[in-house]
């Protein structure tokens, strides 16, 4: 329930706050200022992370021979660290790490977690589970709202924001989208407002429905399990998993602006490593 309230403020902070208006993920001026009460009141961002770091990484060998993907380094630290330091910056201190090839390096770097501030809880798949597999194996932990992501991607997203929009929609599914020139290589949104209708798997570049892909970020209720399929064959979230929450009105999209790399071949990783420019928040 919501009650209407009158408030006097400088008029210079509400032109601050009126540049937060888009009219999509903030509609008007009174959405802005609840989403900042929100924010400063902590009831923002989930508690907990899932990182999917079990994947071979074929398209980096023979580098990977000797170091899976996500120990590759950017700057000077791996891959995966900026995904813990964005995690940290919005208060998710319990990270599930799913693991599989060679993932004995990656307990061997990480730990426990203490030393970089986290608590790291390891998955093993014994097997290759897919990107919805772990889902399964994480059942135990998953009892709250959770992020989950690939271990390959740089992203610069706001989970504070994103998390009020995947509550505000009432969500079980809400994927970060982001912006590219070609959307030909990747999965492509068909929205109808913030809703996702349909993900398109790599269309032609002039049959796309939009250029907003599947940036491999995603804020999920513990109610996304009953949408996995059972037993221990490997599942999709794309193929299993996305398409059932669009069928039932449940899966969103949430649009940023911030800067999103992909590293899963040497191309991709040569411009991420060129171009990475931090995050934004290290700017401010």
């Amino acid at each position: 329930m919501k009650e209407r309230v009158t408030l006097t403020l400088d008029t210079n902070l509400l032109a601050k706050i009126d540049k937060k208006v888009d009219g999509f993920k903030i509609k008007n001026r009174s959405h802005a200022i609840e989403l900042m009460c929100k924010k400063a009141l902590g009831e923002s961002a989930p508690k907990l992370g899932l990182i999917l770091a079990g994947g071979k990484g074929t398209r980096l060998k023979p580098i990977t021979d000797e170091i899976p993907k996500p120990l590759l380094p950017i700057l000077g630290k791996p891959v995966i660290e900026y995904t813990l330091d964005l995690f940290k910056k919005f208060g998710i201190t319990k990270v599930l790490l799913s693991i599989g090839y060679m993932g004995d390096k990656i307990k061997e770097h990480f730990g426990d977690g203490k030393k970089y501030g986290l608590e790291i809880i390891y998955v093993e798949e014994d097997t290759p589970m897919g990107t919805a597999g772990p889902l399964k194996l994480a059942k135990q932990h998953l009892t709250e709202t959770f992020v989950m992501c690939n271990a390959d991607e740089l992203k610069d997203i706001d989970l504070d924001e994103m998390f009020m929009f995947h509550k505000e929609n009432n969500a079980i599914g809400t994927i970060a989208l982001t912006t590219v020139e070609d959307p030909s290589m990747y999965g492509v949104a068909k929205l109808q407002g913030n809703r996702i209708l349909q993900f398109i798997e790599k269309p032609k570049k002039e049959d796309a429905p939009s250029n907003l892909i599947n940036s491999g970020l995603y804020i999920l209720e513990p109610e996304v399990l009953d949408y996995v399929p059972e037993g221990d064959c490997p599942a999709s979230m794309e193929r299993d998993v996305f398409p059932k929450l669009a069928d039932v009105a449940k899966l969103y999209g949430y649009h940023f602006a911030g800067q999103w790399f992909d590293t899963g071949n040497f191309e991709r990783f040569e411009t991420a490593r060129n171009q990475w420019k931090g995050f934004s928040w290290e700017k401010d």
